[in-house]
């Protein structure tokens, strides 16, 4: 399969204080990939140094063009979309406006329409004009990722995206993460609920102390207790 994303030697800094050391994985066309781990080893840093929100030291290749170093805005138009752990909506424009703020091209036909978004959450369709801040944290997190899909993404890295949810959310979202690989829209998904990130991948990479430490697929993850209890279990 042809890389999509291609990132090597991949180091960050916050201040002075080394954060990604050597990080290196691949993403292939149509792949769901998770990126798991602890809190606070470098999985959220490494989704920003890739958009370009923190500087990068190394290289990431997207659609084989380098890309390191380029401002966030530059790198979404090339199809890189990002969905931050932060629910980034607007919260005085309506549910309907803040969709349309996704779209990067209004003369092109995406795979992806305001429809396809009410058709998979209803309930963003019976809030559609009201203001985003009005929305549940559950429902602002699925406006976050449907605007996102609105600019039409080959890849879709995706932070957290159930965190804080009811059951019944994080069901609707996992749904919505099978959609968007069924739509052949790669996804880079960081995720705590190792249930969802081990059902929906085709392969998983595991993060510790800055640095990859473990890929293949999920049953290999599975069948290696010892990557379990060393790089997740708290």
């Amino acid at each position: 399969m042809n890389a999509l994303l291609d990132v090597s030697d991949l180091h960050a800094y916050y201040g002075k204080s080394h954060i990604l050391r050597g990080v290196g994985f691949t993403v292939a066309e149509g792949e769901i990939v998770s990126l798991l781990g602890r809190n606070g080893v470098g999985r959220t840093t490494t989704i920003k140094a890739i958009m370009g929100e923190v500087p990068p030291q190394g290289s990431i290749l997207f659609k084989g063009q380098q890309i390191a170093g380029r401002r966030p805005h530059e790198i979404a138009r090339l199809g890189l979309g990002h969905v931050p752990e932060n629910r980034d909506i607007f919260p005085t424009l309506s549910t309907r406006e803040n969709l349309l703020l996704g779209v990067k091209n209004t003369k092109v036909t995406g795979r992806w329409s305001i429809e396809d978004m009410f058709d998979l959450f209803p309930n963003l369709r019976e809030r559609a004009d009201i203001p985003g801040g009005a929305l549940s944290g559950g429902e602002q997190q699925m406006l976050t990722m449907c605007r996102t899909l609105m600019g039409d993404p080959d890849l879709i890295m995706i932070d957290e995206p159930t965190e804080g949810l009811a059951p019944k959310m994080t069901e609707q979202v996992a749904r919505l993460l099978e959609e968007i690989a069924r739509r052949r829209v790669a996804i880079l998904l960081v995720e705590q609920k190792l249930t969802i990130a081990l059902k929906i991948s085709h392969r998983v990479y595991i993060m510790g102390h800055g640095e990859i430490v473990f890929e293949g697929t999920p049953e290999a993850f599975e069948a290696d207790a010892s990557i379990r209890r060393e790089w997740l279990e708290v």
